[in-house]
């Protein structure tokens, strides 16, 4: 790839987009040169489920016909990749399973908000079956792996996404976080990975996803990349990306190394503990106040079980064939059959975790966290695994996410550097109700001086 075209590869959507406004490429020129490198990684990296040439070239040329009248949209123009648990006319959605899946007659409505502010979406990436797992790997589709070092998994669920945008496929790509599924990936992949206020991005036409657990969110290399993106799925008309570029007041700032409680064993790797006590130290000389807290998350694994569990059993109804669903799959569903009679009392519990878990803001305005407890694992390891393995593999590497799916607030992973041999970390800033604007600001402020996005695979 020339410097040149390397360089438009990893602008980002805002930069892309302009780019293709002021006619220095065209639409077609940057939507044939994603596909053409999402061809070539494809059998390194394993990021797409399907791409979609044919169509995203008439979107292409859809695009410069509407700039060449003089029309403006905030993604005219630029490539995007969707996870393979959206709806996309015409095709299918198999969640990361095995089988002959109908295609989808209409798009999900965040895919025809992002159509409609002139997105191209070239393809649906890949992810684990129905995803379960911090890991994209699967019989349907294989081993998704890391665009910094292919020996490892870019996380998962929403790998294949993340993996696209590490790799300068994409600019930015949707994904989906039901137990940190946008903000793992994000955090292995070293991008911005943003968990909205739950119903900030609409999930129809399903009324919910995963019993509320599930939302949509951006990956992207910046914050404000990041922010256009959730403004764009979430029609909130630019309020994301002015708070990306508005400058943030002096907080104070609790940092918990503490994971939840869980039924398996979790260890905080020390060079993830460094990492965030690295961006503490960084959030302290912007002139912040950063204080230890432990927020009071109880036992509220109870309420997520059964959310989480339920929600499985409910989406293989789709499924061609039970029978070729991974064992793991399968389990999970049967105990969620076994747990729906709880689901009503679990959700009823919801506002009591928030009064509890919430009382932490109480002292002070954002939530540092580690994102997950180790590096990136090794890939093509975990998919093999039998099933309580699975579980006590996910829980040791990823304990810290998925208590803000319960809650429903919002999350945003930003990168925290390297190990010593090149594996991405991250670490989250986490806040109560409706404070997208407040964790995308100081997320900006904390790019301004940690500079994550000048480095790339």
């Amino acid at each position: 790839m020339r410097a040149t075209e390397r360089d438009i590869a990893f602008a980002g959507p805002a930069e892309q987009a302009r780019l293709v406004a002021e006619g220095k490429v065209s639409a077609v020129e940057l939507t044939s040169a994603a596909l053409e490198r999402a061809k070539r990684a494809q059998p390194t990296l394993n990021a797409f489920r399907h791409l979609r040439a044919r169509e995203a070239r008439r979107e292409a040329e859809l695009s410069d016909r509407r700039i060449a009248e003089g029309e403006r949209a905030p993604l005219l123009g630029v490539p995007i990749a969707i996870k393979d648990d959206t709806d996309i006319a015409g095709l299918p959605t198999a969640f990361g399973c095995r089988g002959d899946f109908p295609v989808a007659e209409a798009d999900a409505e965040v895919v025809a908000m992002l159509k409609r502010a002139g997105a191209v979406i070239i393809g649906k990436t890949n992810t684990p079956e129905v995803g379960q797992w911090p890991f994209t790997e699967g019989a349907a589709f294989g081993v998704t792996r890391n665009p910094w070092n292919t020996a490892y998994s870019p996380g998962g669920s929403s790998g294949g996404s993340a993996a696209a945008v590490a790799a300068g496929i994409v600019g930015a790509a949707l994904g989906s976080d039901g137990a940190g599924s946008v903000r793992i990936p994000a955090a292995w992949t070293h991008l911005v990975g943003i968990k909205p206020q739950r119903g900030r991005i609409p999930t129809a036409p399903e009324p919910e996803l995963f019993h509320g657990l599930t939302g949509h969110g951006p990956l992207a290399r910046t914050v404000a990349d990041a922010a256009l993106l959730l403004d764009v799925a979430a029609g909130t008309n630019g309020t994301y990306l002015a708070a990306a570029r508005s400058g943030v007041r002096r907080l104070r700032i609790g940092i918990s190394l503490r994971s939840p409680f869980t039924a398996m064993p979790a260890k905080l790797d020390p060079r993830v503990r460094a990492a965030v006590v690295m961006l503490a130290r960084s959030l302290t000389a912007l002139g912040h106040t950063v204080v230890p807290v432990r927020p009071r998350y109880g036992l509220i694994g109870l309420t997520f079980l059964p959310r989480s569990l339920t929600g499985v059993a409910d989406w293989i109804e789709k499924a061609p064939s039970r029978d070729l669903l991974d064992e793991r799959t399968q389990a999970n569903a049967r105990t969620g059959e076994l747990l729906r009679g709880i689901l009503p009392l679990a959700r009823r519990t919801e506002p009591f975790w928030r009064r509890r878990i919430g009382s932490v803001f109480a002292d002070v305005d954002v939530l540092l966290t580690p994102t997950t407890a180790t590096p990136p694992p090794a890939a093509d390891t975990l998919g093999r695994l039998p099933n309580w393995r699975t579980d006590r593999a996910i829980v040791g590497a990823c304990p810290y996410a998925w208590p803000w799916n319960v809650l429903g607030w919002p999350s945003v992973n930003v990168p925290a550097g390297f190990t010593e041999n090149g594996l991405p970390m991250g670490a989250q800033l986490m806040g109560p109700s409706d404070s997208e604007e407040l964790l995308i600001a100081l997320a900006a402020q904390l790019e301004t001086v940690q500079r994550w996005h000048d480095r790339t695979p």
